[in-house]
């Protein structure tokens, strides 16, 4: 198969270090971040109204981005600051809701896409990630299990708070996190993102049953 520079500009921008035989590997050029953005932005032709800020990155995820999620210690460092000050918290001051419609959330991955209708109820989807109720059989495991979660912090108030601040903007904790911003980018309400904060922590929840 011959491959000209416009085809190894491609691999070279979609897959991560590909070991392309020593002649080619001479002829690939080099990429800049404006070219990958307009890639990127060639691919939505049509998007909808409000939905281009979102396919433009902000400063983190250009970083996470430009490091494959491996920033160094000052990188990290201004992450972590940065993201901690988008972190808003209840005006009631309570982080706790309703684990069951919590639950709802954590098992419900609709919305957020381009064919939503007006009464599309959008969840967190969190099982794709995580183990969550021992009932549940079906979950992922991109992050670690949750399992007993609020018993194993002893329902302490502090660790729900920060278990609020992390499902807000997970990246106010681990800088580069794979975990959604759900808070910071409006996937969730505030409401949402307290019941299931409660999912994790209310000891009724099936979470913290054995």
């Amino acid at each position: 198969m011959t491959m000209n520079k416009k085809s190894i500009a491609l691999l070279a921008l979609c897959a991560a270090p590909l070991a392309l035989p020593a002649a080619y590997a001479q002829d690939i050029p080099k990429v800049s971040r404006e070219l990958v953005e307009q890639y990127v932005k060639n691919t939505w032709k049509k998007p909808p109204e409000g939905w281009q800020a979102r396919i433009d990155q902000d400063e983190t995820q250009r970083v996470c981005s430009e490091t494959r999620n491996q920033p160094n210690a000052e990188q990290s460092k201004a992450i972590l600051a940065r993201e901690k000050a988008t972190v808003v918290f209840p005006a009631d001051g309570k982080v706790l809701g309703d684990w069951k419609r919590g639950e709802k959330v954590a098992n419900t991955g609709t919305g957020g896409q381009f064919s939503d209708k007006a009464d599309t109820y959008r969840g967190g989807n969190c099982y794709a990630c995580h183990q969550m109720a021992a009932k549940e059989l079906s979950f992922g495991t991109l992050g670690p299990s949750l399992l007993g979660y609020g018993k194993v912090r002893k329902f302490d108030a502090a660790e729900a708070k920060a278990a609020y601040a992390k499902i807000y903007d997970a990246q106010s904790v681990v800088a580069c996190s794979n975990m959604p911003r759900f808070g910071t980018h409006k996937v969730l309400t505030e409401q949402q993102m307290k019941d299931v904060t409660a999912y994790l922590f209310d000891p009724a929840s099936p979470v913290n049953k054995d």
